[in-house]
């Protein structure tokens, strides 16, 4: 009978051991992105996955021209399909795109969004439709597409949540509810998807800096700035922060977690800042 010692170090050997090799983690890997743009958190994911050998293949509704300068220096590989992720024709056109530059898909980053903040009675029906298209049916749509090209065993999704999916916030309840309805379908699809060996994970994360949050900051009390900062410990997050996330749970490191959704900057016992945000 084997020793708990023994499991222990057959584990361990079949593990596979980062720290003893020295190739990128994406070596030959392709990442398919949603909504990246010149500056912002889809952006932040495409340079930190190609800076560690990824080819990248984008999906925006207009051309991040900087960004793709700068991913092309990398030298791994980068083609961008212009186009929204709420038309199946664009999602089909950038998943056909990135099959034909590059053969293969080994990761989704579900990133495309938009925010519209008002009062719940306050939103018009293109207001509030247009938030769960893009937020919640849009990932779906390209999931979906991609699904047949992705590698299995070893693929991952990764669906960018909100803190405010976790915790609500007035004003914020068709955005909070989009979120959300993205943190249930990582949880299923992660069952669903298992047996094929492929993951679905989600970060959640909170306030960041990015052109759609400064856009509140700039109407914000001081009162409402100091209870942003309690309940961020460590600070507003940069696009970075979130993926360096994302580029560690798509990650074969992360092999073993799926079905999660990681808060990041912000944890459900730090309260958020209620009707004051609003006013």
């Amino acid at each position: 009978m084997a020793t708990a010692e023994s499991r222990v170090s057959n584990s361990t050997t079949a593990s596979p051991d980062a720290a003893a090799t020295s190739a990128p983690r994406f070596a030959g890997k392709v990442a398919l992105i949603t909504g990246a743009s010149d500056r912002g958190i889809g952006g932040a994911i495409a340079v930190r996955l190609a800076g560690e050998g990824a080819a990248v293949s984008l999906l925006s509704r207009s051309t991040p021209n900087r960004l793709l300068k700068r991913l092309a220096k990398l030298d791994h590989g980068v083609v961008h399909t212009s186009g929204d992720v709420t038309r199946d024709a664009d999602v089909r056109r950038a998943v056909d795109d990135c099959m034909d530059e590059f053969g293969k898909i080994d990761v989704v980053v579900n990133n495309a969004g938009v925010e519209v903040a008002k009062d719940f009675d306050r939103f018009t029906d293109d207001e509030w439709r247009q938030l769960l298209d893009v937020n919640l049916h849009g990932a779906i749509a390209v999931t979906r597409a991609a699904l047949p090209h992705l590698v299995e065993p070893g693929g991952a999704i990764v669906n960018i949540s909100s803190a405010l999916a976790l915790g609500g916030c007035p004003g914020f309840s068709i955005y909070s509810a989009s979120k959300a309805a993205l943190i249930g379908l990582t949880q299923s699809l992660a069952w669903e998807l298992a047996p094929r060996g492929i993951r679905v994970v989600a970060v959640a994360p909170g306030l960041v800096h990015t052109p759609m949050i400064h856009k509140h900051l700039a109407t914000l009390t001081p009162e409402v700035e100091r209870q942003i900062e309690a309940c961020h410990p460590l600070g507003m997050g940069m696009p970075d922060d979130v993926a360096a996330a994302v580029a560690f749970l798509s990650s074969d490191e992360a092999r073993w977690i799926t079905g999660v959704t990681l808060p990041l900057g912000w944890a459900q016992h730090y309260p958020l800042p209620t009707q004051q945000f609003m006013t």
